[in-house]
């Protein structure tokens, strides 16, 4: 058996390394092909071109690079038309796989799509274009199978591996001690994206968010985990413009610890807000996309949130600052703010709980009985 699948970031590449380890169990001599990273390709995987070239975000951005995914999306279709897999996933970046996978259904293959576009925020008529590529969704979240199910597309709620990995309580003191950080005193922890970019984008004005902070609680110590080396190399960088001392601490990956680790966090826009909710964690989310791109998304966006843990909870738990209101004064009073309120602080603890256990039902096995099901169905 051959499996076919396309991630395009850090998080499809998690969510497919898992998918693959359950569908091995499955299918033990089945084989895995296409574009995908490290972890994925630690089951296994053979990549064709490095997943990198797809983690491309924003509409204005994607444009700098179009003629090179175009060429790669072209060179995929025409190697598995002439090399039939028995089943397509595409995992998320809708952009790339959506039209890879009604091409690929059109030659005879069978397709699914893991990690749902936001078409119930914007762009809702791509739904019409899913129904043609996919023969199954799969789905990270209860709201969104609804939707599918209104639409009549064949879809499949798993849940969030996050969710099953991540206990409903994670104490503070041993993330602490394995970083290395005061005990006794309060931790924030910065996390300006994974990406470049956004880095570029966002690092600068969460270290002069923390300088604010330091001004107003001297004793707080920040950390930032860094996704990769360059991404290490490239905040470093950035610390060493500000005069002076700054208690930050750059650490490589355990971005899951740093946020166990914290009283707090200041983060992108993303997946990783999802982690910190799990986490049980108060939030400050913002995002900075270029000029064009937010007005472009502006216009078509249809719901008033961006972070998952509004999205889940359809009301604002933890605040949003995106774009203008991404202030250096914003940011720093709300994060100060949720150092302090322990009433506050008691009842997000509550409903991230709620939350956690709606989402954990064992999604990597989940999802792999999904496409079991679609392989062997007739």
């Amino acid at each position: 058996m051959r499996i076919a699948i396309v991630a395009g970031e850090t998080s499809g590449d998690m969510l497919g390394a898992g998918l693959i380890k359950s569908l091995k169990a499955r299918f033990p001599d089945a084989e895995f092909e296409g574009i995908g990273g490290p972890l994925m390709q630690a089951q296994g995987f053979k990549s064709f071109v490095p997943m990198e070239r797809l983690a491309v975000m924003g509409l204005v951005e994607v444009l700098g690079r179009l003629f090179e995914l175009l060429k790669v999306r072209r060179d995929l279709i025409k190697h598995w038309k002439a090399n039939p897999p028995d089943v397509f996933i595409g995992i998320d970046a809708p952009d790339f796989n959506l039209t890879l996978e009604q091409k690929l259904r059109e030659a005879g293959i069978k397709t699914a799509h893991y990690v749902s576009p936001s078409v119930w925020a914007w762009r809702e008529k791509r739904v019409f274009k899913i129904a043609k590529a996919v023969d199954l969704m799969l789905t990270l979240f209860p709201f969104e199978a609804k939707f599918y199910e209104n639409h009549e597309v064949p879809v499949k709620f798993v849940g969030h591996h996050l969710a099953d990995k991540i206990p409903f309580e994670t104490p503070t003191a041993p993330a602490r001690d394995s970083l290395g950080l005061d005990k006794s005193r309060p931790v924030v922890c910065l996390m300006p994206g994974s990406r470049g970019g956004e880095v570029a984008r966002l690092g600068e004005l969460f270290l002069q968010t923390a300088r604010r902070m330091l001004h107003t609680r001297n004793d707080l110590q920040f950390i930032i985990p860094a996704a990769s080396v360059e991404r290490r190399n490239q905040i470093e960088e950035q610390i060493a413009q500000f005069p002076g001392h700054m208690p930050v601490k750059v650490v490589l990956g355990q971005s899951h610890t740093c946020m166990a680790a914290a009283d707090t966090v200041l983060l992108a826009s993303g997946t990783a807000t999802l982690e910190a909710m799990l986490l049980k964690k108060p939030m400050v989310v913002s995002y900075i996309v270029a000029p064009l791109t937010y007005k472009i998304l502006k216009r078509l966006v249809k719901q008033p949130y961006v972070s998952l843990p509004n999205l889940l909870a359809g009301r604002e738990l933890v605040p949003e600052y995106i774009q203008h209101e991404a202030t250096v004064e914003n940011l720093a009073t709300a994060l100060l703010a949720r150092l302090d309120d322990s009433d506050a602080l008691h009842q997000l603890h509550e409903t991230f709980l709620f939350i956690h256990r709606q989402l954990k039902r064992n999604a990597d096995e989940e999802a792999a009985a999904a496409i079991a099901d679609l392989v062997t169905r007739q």
